[in-house]
């Protein structure tokens, strides 16, 4: 089975976001754009959820990289399907930090504005796991300065797992494209394919 990466965003991001972007820009460069997917969610969980699923399905067993609410789907996946994942500054428990509140909210990448409802609150809901049964799966990725998310939270949770916790940074993970490597050779592609590669150029 060919190697592949499936990339999943947070909330109100997009294929465009900064990290998505270096991870397409170094795919295209290797040859292997067709092994790498980003698809752009759609804000509700059962729907973004059912176009994960669909990808899974064409990749076969790709590598899950998520970043954020990204992470949280990551971990949903990575438990009903044995997957291994890579999670960045991951939500844990989402429908936690909306207090009760259906609330305007807007797309950075795209615009669009949409209203966060009592049902998505209960879809992610829906979707709680435990703590990771097989934590060698999983790789965490966790930056101590996340504005948005307290990091603290992601230790305790996937406190079995390859923890990787950085001083500083942000919630958007200062430093990703440096890591691109890692995240490639671990999906299992050959390092042979970016040797040439600048990654300071991201």
């Amino acid at each position: 089975m060919n190697p592949s990466i499936l990339y999943i965003h947070g909330l109100n991001s997009s294929p465009a976001s900064t990290k998505a972007s270096q991870l397409l820009k170094v795919a295209e460069y290797c040859g292997i754009a067709q092994q790498v997917r980003v698809p752009a969610l759609h804000h509700h969980p059962r729907q973004a959820l059912s176009q994960l699923q669909a990808a899974i399905g064409e990749l076969g067993r790709p590598l899950l990289v998520g970043s954020s609410l990204g992470g949280y789907y990551a971990t949903v996946l990575a438990e009903q399907h044995g997957l291994d994942a890579v999670l960045i500054n991951p939500a844990v428990r989402p429908h936690r930090l909306f207090g009760g509140k259906e609330l305007e909210q807007t797309n950075h990448y795209t615009g669009e504005t949409w209203l966060l409802t009592h049902d998505h609150v209960a879809a992610l809901h829906e979707q709680e796991v435990a703590e990771p049964r097989d934590a060698e799966r999983y790789r965490v990725w966790l930056q101590t300065a996340d504005e948005t998310l307290d990091y603290r939270q992601a230790e305790a949770f996937y406190q079995g797992c390859l923890l990787d916790i950085q001083a500083g940074g942000d919630h958007s993970y200062q430093g990703f494209a440096q890591r691109i490597p890692e995240i490639l050779e671990l999906a299992g592609f050959a390092p042979a394919l970016w040797v040439d590669f600048d990654f300071s150029t991201l």
